[in-house]
């Protein structure tokens, strides 16, 4: 059994490094890429190969289970197409005994994958955006993260429902003063633009201005409502570049850091009320459960492509990758679903993501006991 084990094993790790290696590579030809158009503006190499190098911790979490999935796919297809799956079951062995190794490799791999999404990934995913903006080569679009309240602008704060490239829709700016917030505006969508390179404008439709009573800035009932068509919001980038102090988006937050913004969400948004503060609770929910499903997909993966590999019987890895795609395909299809639901909080896309990983695991694990 021992043999077997090792047998097993150092080809399954074998296949699975190369696979990896192709998977991160391929991954990253994007952020080669944009390195090389940094480079040609004059920036230097070594910290452009500091800020790429940031990004491969955020790209394994994607590539580990990828590769996992890949490789069981190749490994068993083989075996079984070889016939050395038969020869093992007519030894006597199970299916479990004979994929047992696997199993605990996979469950050392979503391990790995724990610590990257829990700590090293956003640390690294928030070094990268410092480096970019200590360069000045970060895009100041990209700072309106939507579902949070951005804080990063002097004298305002910046809340984004929904982005899509440059289109934002339920918009609302707060105007803070000494005293507190002296305006809010709320719209229904907007627009962004790059005017000049410090300065973005929001294009602000279908606006609700609320402004509070100066002798009486405590008493609601007090505040003058004025509706617009237009709105224009200025935001100067000038001083944030200076400083490259940013605010941490969901992506560069820590799981730890994660709950304490889930727990303590009315604290965090104490200007967001009802529907709007589930929603902004339902961003960080989603996020943090995306990254533990990630991550546990790995084993996941893992069980439903042995049996998959075993019925391929084939060995070309052009079969077993695209198997592999079509299944990491549907797992990031659900993925996406829940962060498009996530202004529908009563949707539970929290739950969503976790439901390709849970029936991978059932129909894996009935599909392997078929074979027992």
């Amino acid at each position: 059994m021992r043999v077997l084990n090792r047998y097993l094993l150092s080809d399954y790790l074998v296949m699975f490094v190369m696979t990896l290696l192709v998977f991160t590579f391929v991954m990253c030809v994007g952020a080669v890429i944009q390195a090389i158009d940094y480079i040609a503006r004059g920036v230097s190499p070594w910290i452009i190969l500091r800020a790429f190098t940031y990004n491969i911790p955020y790209i394994l979490t994607f590539s580990i289970p990828m590769s996992a999935m890949t490789t069981v796919l190749l490994l068993f297809g083989r075996l079984s197409l070889d016939g050395e799956i038969t020869a093992m079951r007519a030894s006597g062995l199970s299916m479990w005994q004979i994929i047992s190794p696997i199993i605990f490799v996979s469950i050392i791999l979503s391990s790995i994958c724990v610590w990257l999404n829990i700590t090293v990934a956003p640390n690294a995913h928030w070094a990268r955006r410092q480096a970019l903006v200590n360069l000045g080569i970060e895009d100041p679009i990209s700072l309106l993260e939507p579902g949070r309240f951005i804080r990063d602008f002097p004298g305002l704060m910046v809340y984004v429902g929904g982005k899509q490239q440059n289109d934002i829709t339920d918009v609302i700016v707060y105007e803070v003063g000494p005293d507190g917030v002296s305006r809010s505006v709320r719209a229904r969508s907007g627009s962004l633009s790059m005017p000049s390179e410090n300065m973005m404008l929001i294009d602000l439709y279908d606006v609700r201005i609320d402004q509070p009573d100066d002798a009486y800035p405590d008493d609601p009932s007090r505040t003058r409502t004025i509706h617009a068509q237009h709105y224009p919001v200025p935001l100067d980038f000038s001083r944030l570049m200076r400083s490259g102090n940013i605010s941490k988006t969901k992506s560069s937050m820590t799981l730890g850091e994660l709950t304490t913004a889930i727990r303590n969400i009315r604290e965090l948004y104490p200007q967001l009320e009802g529907l709007e503060l589930r929603q902004a609770r339902m961003g960080y929910l989603v996020e943090a459960n995306e990254r533990l499903a990630l991550s546990l997909s790995c084993f996941a993966f893992t069980l439903l492509g042995i049996p998959l590999g075993m019925k391929s019987r084939r060995r070309e890895s052009s079969v077993g990758i695209g198997i592999s795609l079509l299944v990491v395909f549907v797992f990031y299809f659900f993925i996406i679903i829940a962060d498009a639901l996530v202004r529908h909080p009563h949707l539970h896309p929290d739950v969503i993501v976790w439901i390709p990983v849970v029936l991978g695991e059932v129909l894996g694990f009935f599909l392997i006991k078929s074979h027992d």
